[in-house]
């Protein structure tokens, strides 16, 4: 048994070594080790047993005995607690806990314990403790601290304010255990001492102290005061706690209702006591409130008074914005709201009911998603709270209360709703059934909007309601409103309007074009004819909305169906009556009849239909109109408006005010103009003389069965020829707003001045203008107080110096920032810095980097010098730098000698500046100076500088003083004129001095730090001669200073001082993605050799080399130095997450917010109680130590806070996965990172089942460095029930605080530069920018992974076009920018009302981000774009990440057009609004696979002319060759869209930014690249899922992987991922392009072939061959080798229960068909799959066999021939491991078969016509025929199992994907023969990485030997 516990003990100390070593360096403070880290939750939830384990671990080392005594107290308390070891871990932690102990109580070398004295030796303890840290005298001063109104100088307490926290940590837990200990204690000596000191602590404020620095608090430290946080003295602050206190006039709370903390009971202790909300929910929304009341009277102004008091206007504007939906909600329906009028209601009645409102969403968890349900709940509790607060005494509600008494607002009330969420969130089978067939959000969101919520049986709500009925097997609650179902259908009827207006005018254009451009009567009564079509296509579009409302009838409200049955007989009487009338007014046209009597009925009737349609569109789209339309009653008018629009509770008032409207109206009509422009004359007009010749050709001799043509005036051919034309009609709309857009978005940004500053060069040329400009627009008020009240010339030099004084500590903090980040040495540093300019002396000190090597230049000049001194300074001056220098040079030597020397020497100097100031003032310099001897002089002071920066020694002291010596010597007998030399030599004075060897004996070393900072600055600029030119050499670091230095001349809202500023935070949702890449990730190497850190330093040589000297390691080339120290590997394992796609680089980006806020309010000196009168004299801001500013800190506090939504970090600690462990370093290194995560706990029930119960928890890092739980919210179950980032966004946002959100995702990265502008960006929330007030801003991103690879790039420029240029439209003038992902700020308490930040149904919201924007604009909200600042966003780098996240885009899309949203913005937009909405969101996808099957029809059309011999026939009838100007623009068309029309924004966006030149050089450097082809296998993505979406679903998140990616893709993993999606669909138009060639007719021959379908075969080349040439190493010959044997074993191996896809074909075969799932979905496949049948049926009939023979019995016959080829198919296939006993049978019919097939062959090939080339063209009609079948097969794949044939098609099938693939895969094993080919490729993959001088060669090759050297 010894044995036992020896080897347990060993093993504990292990871990406890291991734990130790792990946590060594990782961040401040000492993280707990062993066990008190280890603490079960269900022994730390109720006692202070990990506290106290703490304090064993911290004073372990001073008193290992004390410690011994707090481990055994710590044990007894969890013994206590659970002596059967029940809990989860307890077992392992006592043991744990009690080896522990007898390790201790081994070190006591076998001497024995007297366990009677513990209390003693405690009690000594505890009072040498309390002595050694001074507590008493810490005590007192915080007493005087508090005595005098917060406003004394704590001094040191500032600075220790964490070891203060330590010291009362551990006082705390030897209190508590003296306390338990001393039960038992005698009640004389020292038990009695021990009680009266526990007596004095619990009476006096020391309690507080204990128990204040150590209550777990979110921000404000509410429970109890905090010594160490100075926000709760903040006067905003502390009255906005006043505020809330328990008033008299609110009922009394019961006398046993325990108030936690130690504070004072206020409002939210009666609410929960009154709905049994829960604890942590009332201290979160405590704060919540708090804070935004202190924000609120900030803005308003900080209350001076010795007791300040929040201003009611404070609070109206916190009640109005908190409660304005469900004000607006109330308004609808319309009820009477909680209030009777706003005016009568007091200020804390409003308080408490915005209380209430925050509480009710805090604790409503799913719920929130539903805010109109949110306001139902709170409506009536509002009105039970009335009732409450009118009684003298405080009563539970009765809503919350259940049958046993207890009260519960989330058991009675939320509880019930989440469970039936949950019920129809299961039904939908994880997304696979239907939308229509279950109930999301949006159905129980919406089922609010009407009075009918009100009779859900009172309140509370009815548990038997319909509303919470569950769904069951045939009994379920129908949708609401709206039903989502699977159709393209939604496209038209979402945007009807937009078709309707196409179609008429392509009608009204046609009808022209065949009237040949005249316009008479008989044209104008034929152009009529659009009367009737639109009253049939409005008709067709009623008929759409009651078929698509199937599913919501029975739920729906009775005025919704009326209108559906009013608007469906409406137009479908006036789609009959109006063509009629048509029809009888063309007769009488007809007959040349004088009565036209039909006719002016069809006019009067148009006429009026028309008039009221348009009355209805301007009343309610035009701005001017639509407020006349809102005060009008008449019902009749009310009626129409009813009938035109339908009214929802969103989507009012969708309008903007007139002036936005007429700028987006005439965007529109600029392209409609271009658009019907080239419509009319090349597209329609071109095509009416074939129409008609083909229409009256009747002789046309067809070479197969024709069907339909031959005598319906040759249908088919007029339809192939004009179907394309109809798709380009379609589809070009978009290439025309693209071209315009990008116009617009170029013009608006040069009106913004982007793009002014793009290079360095222009920033070295402007510095000297960017202080006034940062001054002017990033420094408040409040920091440029004193200079700017002075009158003073804008342009003198003293303005220009204090701009240089005030900007300096910003810049110089932006300078080191990038020196922190690795991106500039420490001598760029240096160069870059500016010094503060704040000392005597007269001129501008600029950084040095902008007057290195000026002096030298300037010294040539002056030797060159033979003209006057003003030549001489006219000739430095054009370089107005180099002039700078020239005066610093010279003002800084005479002060630094006037320093150093005294008496004499003094005098000398003196004498000798007064005579050159003299000299120049007289202009007689050249004169009065031997400029040749310059150059001596300054080698003399440069040899003084040189000493005097070093440290004062004796030996430097006589060196510094010969130095001075032989600078007077040089001076006065070599730089002076003959005359000045005479008279200084005789001048008495300095005669004798020197005589007695005294001048210049000793010196007076600099101690002045502004003396010393200009000896550093003189000596570099005397000795730096390189050019500057090139600083910063590293290509980031120039990118932002260039667009930081260019933002400061954009227009942006003034800087706010930061007490004014909006508060806002910022919210990153993170699942388990990379946080931070351990030593072992960045070692590890890939197949090729190649580890990540060997990646990163090849990638990024400068910043490897600026990261080794930054930790001291300058020349080191090895890893092995950096393992030495745990602190240097741990910035290493930074340096590498910083430059990947990680969060801790999200997490260190977005904490520079709280580092900008802390240095801007630290320079604007807020002081507590006394605000200085300003700067006086040279009194100017500094930023040294704002760092550890109590109050700077305290106030970022206020305006900043970071939540980290971790959804899945407790089972990751749980697990001890790496993951947790980096999300605590990032805790502990950033004190003001807050995470959210969600905590499952498992209980075991009385009916030994496992519950489990959900929490959402908030933790930070506490004092020891651990997680410190700071809120814990029971949630009703399981909060995934929906997609998981919004859902994980929701549980966590009720922690958020401030009036704006940002959302970041984790992927994301953020610059001190542009954090010090986001002041700026929140003010515009209170700018004007159009009718409503902003609701989103809109940020500009920069994609930081495009610096290497040309996929990189070329993702990089595309989407950089889209957030620049693209969204800058959208914004303004079109006014339909949505939010399109992140990192846009939102109006938080807007949206936090309104359902939060996304959307979060399954499947139907994929893309939840896209959804907030939606739900703002529907909502009335305003969504704008700011460029002035820019926040950073990784993207995938490699082809098949940019794929799938296409993929994952386009799916979302194809949701999206099922989605209600849609259909609201679609249906109540103005049309033109309309039509921006819908070319920017789901049109583009619309396009974009418009773009594809306009190739089809194009192709298929052709195909189609050859088959049938038409194409021939009409040019021997007619001579008519198919129209060559019609080709000639479709194949203009397609060339266009692929390729130059997609990338205008791009071109523009270059332009703009980067200049002409280098916009065309980079343009071209693309096509070099085949960016085209990358872009044209985009196109192919986003066609195949957009279009799979829309027709079978299964849209869903793919994950794409951030990591780095240069490595080789094998190429049967792209088989994988492309062979659906592009492979087949290429190869189907390579099979049409080759029937094309091979029957198709052109008199232009090969050359017109080739002209017309170029653009086609790029289009294949791309598609196939794009996923080889974008892989690394594609073409090397090795990878290919392997490839091949990669390929074979996938394909050939077999499938099987847990095999996956990627290790076998039949797996993979199997995936790929699960998205075929629905009846509906089976029969459009069955539909799409009937094409193939087309190849045979026209091949046939060009056979040589079958000669001219048309009848249809040679097509039945080629079906005979496909039979038999199956059955010999099936013979060879068959295995004869299935039936062993007939293996020779087998053999012996496979042989005579092979022989009669050959024999066969050469009978029918001797004896009939049947050629060699009719084998190949049979060959080519079988191949799509097999493919219909092999696709037929897969969709009714039930009903040929059942037949048994299901593995005859697996085998079908493999041989299909292994001869698509050996087709794609010999051109690429050819060129693998090719050594130079793989070169090439490296070189066009990796342009950039070669043109920087990287060596990419390596990282390709994998070289490593390079590795290990």
């Amino acid at each position: 048994m010894a044995r036992v516990y020896d080897n347990w003990e060993r093993l504990v100390r292990a871990t406890l070594q291991r734990e130790q070593l792990r946590n060594a360096g990782q961040g401040h403070g000492r993280v707990s080790s062993g066990l008190a880290g280890a603490v079960p939750p269900s022994i730390g939830r109720t006692t202070n047993v990990d506290a106290i384990l703490q304090a064993a671990d911290e004073i372990e080392d001073e008193d290992p005995n004390v410690a011994r005594i707090l481990c055994e107290q710590a044990y007894s308390m969890a013994q206590n607690l659970d002596p059967n070891s029940d809990g989860r871990g307890v077992l392992q932690f006592k043991t744990g806990l009690m080896s522990v102990i007898k390790q201790k109580l081994s070190k006591k070398d076998g001497t024995r314990i007297d366990r009677s004295r513990d209390m003693d030796r405690l009690w000594e303890f505890y009072q040498d403790y309390k002595r050694r840290h001074r507590v008493d005298d810490i005590e007192r001063e915080e007493q005087k601290w508090r005595e005098s109104g917060f406003n004394a100088n704590v001094g040191g307490l500032e600075l220790r304010f964490m070891e203060m926290k330590k010291v009362f940590a551990t006082l705390k837990a030897l209190v508590e255990v003296m306390e338990a200990l001393s039960k038992d204690a005698a009640p004389d000596g020292v038990g009695r001492l021990i009680a009266e000191e526990l007596r004095r602590v619990k009476k006096s404020d020391a309690a507080l102290n204990l128990t204040g620095e150590l209550i777990p608090y979110n921000i404000v430290p509410l429970d109890a005061p905090s010594l160490t946080n100075a926000i709760g003295i903040l006067p905003e602050v502390r009255a906005a706690i006043s505020s809330i206190r328990y008033s008299e006039q609110l009922p009394k709370l019961p006398a046993d209702f325990r108030i936690s903390g130690h504070r004072n009971p206020d409002m939210f202790d009666l609410l929960e006591y009154v709905f049994g909300f829960q604890k942590d929910n009332i201290r979160n929304q405590r704060e919540n409130v708090i804070l935004s009341i202190a924000n609120a009277q900030s803005r308003l102004g900080i209350p001076v008074e010795a007791e300040p008091k929040i201003d009611e206007k404070a609070i109206r504007e916190v009640f109005l914005k908190v409660l304005d939906n469900y004000i607006k909600w109330c308004k609808y329906l319309p009820i009477r709201p909680a209030w009777n009028r706003i005016e009568a209601i007091n200020k804390d009645r409003k308080l408490i009911l915005v209380s209430l409102y925050f509480l009710v969403w805090g604790e409503a968890a799913n719920v929130r998603f539903l805010p109109e349900c949110i306001c139902y709940l709170f409506h009536h509790m509002a009105k039970e709270l009335d009732v409450i607060l009118d009684h003298g005494e405080a009563k539970p509600a009765a809503s919350c209360m259940s049958e046993n008494g207890s009260v519960s607002f989330l058991a009675q009330v939320i509880t019930p709703i989440y469970e039936t969420l949950k019920a129809e969130a299961d039904s939908n089978n994880n997304g696979k059934v239907a939308h229509s067939a279950w109930r999301n959000y949006d159905d129980f969101n919406e089922f609010f909007w009407s009075p009918a919520c009100f009779a859900l049986g009172g309140w509370p709500l009815r548990k038997d309601s319909s509303f919470l009925m569950k769904p069951k097997k045939r009994k379920r609650t129908g949708k609401t409103n709206f039903v989502e179902h699977r159709t393209f259908l939604h496209l038209y009827r979402s945007f009807h309007r937009m078709w309707i207006f196409l179609v008429l005018m392509f009608q009204g254009l046609t009808i022209l074009a065949f009237s040949n451009g005249t316009i008479d009567l008989h044209t104008f009564k034929k152009v009529l004819s659009i009367g009737p079509t639109f009253a049939v296509m409005c008709f067709i579009e009623s008929c759409l909305d009651v078929l698509l409302t199937f599913g919501a009838y029975k739920t729906a409200r009775g005025m919704a169906i009326s209108r559906l049955i009013i608007r469906f007989f409406w137009f479908g009487i006036i789609a009959v009556f109006l063509t009629y009338v048509y029809l009888k007014v063309m007769q009488e046209s007809n007959n040349h009849n004088s009565n036209s009597f039909y006719f002016r009925i069809y006019i009067l009737v148009l006429g009026v239909y028309a008039a009221l349609r348009l009355l209805l569109a301007l009343s309610l789209k035009f701005p001017c109109c639509h407020a006349l339309s809102e005060m009008s009653d008449q019902s009749f008018f009310r009626f129409f408006k009813w009938i035109y629009q339908e009214r929802f509770f969103v989507g009012r008032g969708l309008f903007e005010r007139t002036s936005d409207y007429l700028r987006y109206v005439g965007f529109w009509l600029v392209i409609f103009g271009c658009k019907f422009t080239f419509a009319y004359f090349l597209q329609i007009k071109p095509l009416v003389k074939p129409t008609r010749i083909i229409v009256n050709l009747q002789t046309l001799t067809y070479s197969w069965h024709d069907l339909v043509s031959k005598h319906n005036k040759n249908a088919l051919t007029v339809a192939s020829f004009w179907a394309p034309v109809v798709a380009i009609y379609i589809m070009d709309i978009h290439i025309w707003y693209t071209v315009l857009s990008a116009l617009v978005g170029g013009v608006m940004g040069a009106r913004q001045r982007l793009g002014e500053i793009r290079s360095i060069e222009m920033v070295h040329k402007r510095f000297e203008s960017f202080p006034e400009a940062f001054v002017k627009n990033l420094v408040s008020s409040q920091t440029k107080r004193m200079p700017f009240d002075r009158e003073s010339s804008q342009g003198s030099e003293e303005m220009n110096k204090t701009y240089a004084a005030i900007f300096s500590p910003f810049w110089n903090e932006i300078i080191k920032s990038l020196r922190e980040e690795d991106y500039i040495s420490n001598r760029e540093k240096d160069l870059l810095s500016i010094p503060s300019n704040t000392g005597s002396l007269r001129l501008v000190q600029w950084p040095l980097f902008l007057l290195c090597s000026k002096i030298f230049f300037a010294l040539d000049l002056a030797l060159d010098c033979k003209d006057t001194q003003a030549d001489l300074w006219s000739r430095i001056s054009r370089d107005e730098y180099m002039a700078y220098a020239v005066q610093e040079c010279y003002y800084s030597v005479e002060k630094i000698l006037h320093s150093l020397v005294d008496s004499e020497g003094r005098l000398w100097v003196e004498r000798i500046f007064r005579e050159i100031n003299n000299s120049i003032l007289e202009g007689s310099v050249v004169i009065t100076l031997q400029l040749k001897k310059l150059p001596l002089v300054l080698s003399r002071f440069t040899a003084l500088t040189g000493l005097l920066i070093r440290n004062e020694t004796p030996g430097l002291a006589i060196g510094a003083a010969k130095a001075v010596y032989d600078l007077y010597e040089v001076v006065t007998h070599d730089l002076l004129s003959p005359d000045l030399r005479e008279q200084l030599d005789t001048w008495n004075i300095i005669a004798k001095a020197r005589n007695e060897r005294r001048l210049f004996s000793r010196i007076e070393w600099p101690k002045d730090p502004e003396i010393k900072e200009q000896v550093k600055r003189l000596h570099l600029l005397l000795t730096i001669k390189d050019s500057a030119a090139n600083i910063p050499k590293n290509l980031e670091a120039r990118r932002r200073l260039e667009f930081f230095t260019n933002s400061l001349f954009m227009a942006m809202p003034p800087a706010k001082p930061v007490c004014e500023m909006i508060p806002f935070c910022v919210f990153t949702p993170y699942y388990s993605e990379t946080v931070l890449y351990s030593f072992s990730d960045l070692r590890v190497e890939n197949e090729d050799g190649v580890s990540t850190l060997f990646y990163l330093q090849k990638i990024f040589p400068d910043e490897w080399e600026n990261f080794l000297e930054r930790i001291g390691l300058a020349g080191s080339t090895g890893d092995a130095d950096l393992q030495e120290s745990s602190s240097d590997s741990l910035e290493l394992r930074f340096w590498a997450s910083y430059r990947g796609q990680t969060l801790a680089r999200t997490v260190r980006g977005m904490m520079y917010y709280r580092r900008a806020l802390m240095l801007q309010s630290f320079l604007e000196k807020r002081a507590l109680g006394e605000i200085d009168d300003g700067y006086l004299g040279a009194n100017f801001p500094t930023s040294q130590g704002f760092e550890l500013s109590r109050i700077s800190r305290a106030q970022a506090d206020l305006k900043f806070t970071y939540v980290l939504s971790c959804q899945i970090y407790g089972q990751q600690k749980q697990k001890k996965a790496q993951e947790a462990a980096d999300i605590n370093l990032l805790l502990q290194r950033n004190e003001a990172l807050r995470v959210a995560f969600i905590h499952v706990e498992e209980t075991l029930g009385a009916d030994e089942q496992v519950k489990k119960e959900f929490y959402s928890k908030l933790v930070k890092a506490d004092i020891h460095g651990k997680d410190q739980e700071v809120y814990s919210i029971k949630l009703p179950g399981d909060p995934k029930l929906g997609e998981g980032k919004p859902e994980n966004q929701n549980h966590a946002i009720i922690f958020t605080r401030g009036e704006a959100i940002q959302t970041i995702d984790m992927n994301q990265d953020n610059y001190l530069e542009e954090a010090m502008k986001m002041r700026n960006l929140l003010d515009e929330f209170h700018r004007n920018h159009g009718l409503r007030p902003p609701t989103i801003l809109g940020v500009r991103e920069h994609v930081f992974t495009g610096s290497v690879s040309s996929l990189a790039w070329f993702m990089s420029n595309q989407e950089t076009s889209f957030v620049t240029l693209g969204q800058r439209v959208l914004a303004d003038p079109l006014k339909v920018r949505m939010h399109y992902g992140h990192p846009d700020v939102f109006d938080r308490i807007f949206h936090i009302s309104r359902g939060g930040v996304s959307k979060a149904s399954r499947v139907i919201n994929i893309s939840e981000d896209i959804f907030a924007g939606f739900n703002s604009t529907l909502r009335q909200g305003n969504i704008t774009h700011h460029e002035y600042i820019q926040v950073g966003k990784g993207r995938d780098v490699g082809l098949n990440q940019i794929a799938l996240f296409e993929g994952k885009v386009a799916g979302g899309n194809g949701e999206q057009v099922l989605s209600r949203d849609i259909y609201r913005l679609g249906q109540l937009f103005d049309f033109f609004r309309m039509l921006s909405f819908y070319f920017t969101t789901v049109g583009f996808y619309v396009c974009t696979m418009m773009t594809v099957l306009t190739v089809y029809i194009f192709l298929y059309g052709k195909a189609y002319l050859a088959f049938s011999g038409i194409d021939r026939a009409i040019n021997q009838e007619a001579k008519l060759s198919g129209n060559t100007a019609l080709n000639a623009v479709l194949n203009t068309q397609f060339l266009f869209q692929i390729g130059v029309f997609t990338a205008i924004p791009m071109i523009m966006g270059f332009i703009l930014e980067l200049g002409l030149l280098k916009a065309v050089f980079s343009f071209i450097t693309m096509q070099l690249q085949l960016c085209s082809v990358f872009f044209t296998f985009s196109l192919g993505t986003r066609t195949h899922y957009f279009g799979r979406t829309i027709l079978h679903g299964g849209a869903k998140y793919r994950a794409t992987g951030r990591g780095f990616v240069v490595r080789h893709i094998k190429f049967a993993e792209n088989y994988r991922l492309y062979s659906r999606s592009h492979f087949t669909k290429a190869f189907e138009v390579a099979l049409l392009l080759i029937v094309y060639i091979a029957y198709g007719y052109t008199n232009g021959g090969a050359v017109s072939f080739v002209l017309l379908t170029l653009s086609s075969w790029f289009l294949v080349t791309s598609w196939l061959f794009a996923p080889y040439i974008f892989n690394p190493s594609g073409f090397e010959w090795q990878k290919t080798v392997e490839d091949f044997d990669d390929w074979t074993n996938w394909l050939l191996y077999k499938g099987g229960v847990g095999v996956k896809g990627e290790n076998s074909w039949e797996s993979w075969w199997d995936e790929e068909q699960m998205h075929i799932q629905t009846l509906r979905g089976r029969i459009l496949e069955t539909i799409l799959s009937l094409r193939f049948f087309f190849f045979q049926y026209g091949i046939v009939y060009k056979l040589h066999l079958t000669g001219t023979n048309t009848s249809l019995a040679i097509y039945g016959f080629s079906w005979v021939v496909l039979v038999a080829i199956a059955m010999i198919f099936k013979i060879f296939t068959f295995s004869p491991q299935k039936s062993s006993n007939i293996q020779l049978l087998m053999r012996f019919i496979q042989g005579a078969a092979s022989l009669s097939l050959i024999a066969a062959l050469c009978l029918v090939v001797a004896f009939t016509n049947l050629t060699i080339l009719d084998i190949f063209s049979s060959v080519l009609a079988y191949i799509p025929t097999g493919w219909a079948i092999l696709s037929l097969a897969i969709t009714w794949k039930k009903i040929v199992r059942r037949l048994g044939l299901w593995d005859s098609v697996r085998e079908f099938a493999r041989y299909y994907d292994a001869g698509m693939g050996m087709i794609i895969f010999i051109p690429v094993a050819v060129l693998s023969w090719f050594p130079f080919l793989s070169t090439f490729q490296s070189r066009l993959l990796f342009n950039q990485a070669f043109s920087r001088g990287l060596e990419i060669s390596l990282i390709l090759a994998g070289n490593k030997a390079n590795v290990q050297a």
